[in-house]
């Protein structure tokens, strides 16, 4: 497929393969942006997780150091609202204090996905629109006279390239739209883990460690 050819079909579309080009480059940019920050919240999430769950129980120095290791992924403003409340005695109170950090955080797990969900809709959409302006042009040779039969059933070949193209992008799309919710909820239940953890090692009791580091386990 030559490029002059790419340029054809678009043209036969007035311009809508265009957009949708446009749209697929949004979507691909918001797909790899999101993979790649919800990816590292993962990864840094279980190794919190894992490090907690190997403590019987959690000092202020320990908080601190989680804290520092947790960067500015979303267990962060977690472990800080930890950390200015550790005195406090009240599981209650306490778990009410990070179930609003939490509720903070999750708004922006989620930043820009509706972009991606806009395409999943609008791209077929746009391609069917696209398909009925190229149909346009390919009847339209009916009307000159001594039109040629191949010349309308090439149009109508060239106006399905768009609808092809928007389900194509809108397929791609909505894979992706449902990979990247799976890992905000696998990242809102680490944080609901850490919350947990958080007051089961605070409260002055101390626990058996439900797991064990891999130096614990090579030992």
């Amino acid at each position: 497929m030559s490029f002059a050819y790419i340029v054809h079909l678009a043209n036969y579309s007035d311009g809508v393969l265009y957009v949708l080009a446009i749209l697929f480059l949004i979507a691909t940019s918001v797909i790899l942006d999101r993979l790649w920050h919800l990816r590292r919240a993962i990864l840094r999430g279980n190794a919190i997780v894992t490090r907690m769950g190997a403590m019987g129980s959690l000092i202020q120095d320990d908080l601190a150091r989680l804290r520092a290791f947790a960067g500015r992924q979303p267990e962060a403003p977690l472990l800080d609202t930890a950390l200015r409340h550790f005195a406090e005695t009240n599981a209650t109170a306490m778990g009410s204090r990070l179930d609003e950090a939490i509720m903070l955080v999750a708004p922006r797990l989620d930043q820009r996905l509706w972009i991606l969900d806009t395409i999943v809709t609008l791209a077929p959409l746009l391609g069917l629109f696209g398909t009925i302006i190229g149909m346009f042009h390919a009847f339209s040779v009916l009307a000159k006279p001594g039109h040629a039969p191949a010349q309308v059933t090439g149009g109508v070949a060239d106006a399905l390239v768009a609808t092809a193209f928007g389900i194509l992008i809108a397929m791609l799309g909505l894979a992706a739209f449902n990979l990247l919710a799976n890992q905000i909820r696998l990242i809102l239940h680490q944080l609901e883990t850490i919350k947990t953890m958080v007051i089961n090692r605070t409260d002055g009791i101390k626990l058996v460690p439900l797991m064990r580091t891999r130096t614990d386990v090579s030992a």
